[in-house]
């Protein structure tokens, strides 16, 4: 656990967890087996998390891996598998775009832990992250796009793109600001929250979730005629 963080920071950060898993397993119409998978991942992590695992980052192949590949692994079978294509195709995009406005509450809470010095200021909006423009242009897109139905397909796919390179841009300035081997900036105050439970989360869950969204919504767009 770190130390010296007030407890709302965690407690905002588990809300915002819980909340965009809500909605992903809304949006499989609760899926036995994604609840079965997500549960199973979410302790697995949670328990190496608690017990410190990921805080010994002077070994190689780095254990950081353990939380950011078997997630990459699963969705490229997923897209690369009939089944697993069936599945991403039976998904609710309307939901997986409302799915996006929790990264404004993400946004918060990274703030909050540049605050107490558990991550450098590269990884809020005051610094290199602007993924808080996803969040906050979501409910336009929703709204628009689903509802009104006045943003086209291309302008949608549009928004995920901008909107994938935003995630992509925050996990690079991520994992060069975290204390491994691979480390290039923010030596004064390296990215320690993420080794940590609950934050151990936000790259071995959260981004996963986000990054599979946006595949899945281009994917079902690029389809239609």
């Amino acid at each position: 656990m770190l130390q010296h963080l007030p407890l709302y920071v965690s407690v905002l950060f588990l809300l915002t967890t819980f909340l965009l898993i809500g909605i992903f397993l809304k949006a499989s119409s609760f899926s036995k087996i994604t609840i079965i998978i997500l549960s199973t991942w979410i302790l697995f992590q949670s328990i190496l998390g608690w017990y410190g695992f990921y805080t010994v980052n002077n070994i190689l192949p780095p254990r950081f891996l353990l939380l950011i590949l078997p997630p990459i692994i699963f969705i490229i079978i997923l897209f690369c598998t009939s089944k697993g294509r069936e599945y991403i195709d039976s998904l609710d995009i309307k939901l997986l775009i409302i799915l996006h406005t929790t990264r404004i509450l993400v946004e918060v809470v990274l703030y909050w832990l540049f605050v107490f010095k558990k991550v450098p200021v590269i990884m809020t909006f005051e610094g290199r992250n602007f993924d808080i423009i996803s969040g906050i242009t979501t409910p336009f897109i929703y709204y628009y796009g689903f509802i009104k139905g006045k943003l086209n397909r291309n302008f949608i796919l549009i928004w995920n793109y901008i909107c994938l390179l935003l995630l992509i841009n925050i996990v690079i300035n991520s994992v060069l600001s975290s204390p491994f081997p691979l480390q290039k900036f923010a030596f004064e105050q390296p990215n320690i929250a993420i080794l940590y439970f609950p934050f151990i989360l936000l790259p071995s869950l959260i981004v996963p979730m986000v990054l599979f969204s946006h595949l899945v919504i281009i994917r079902r767009l690029s389809k239609q005629v």
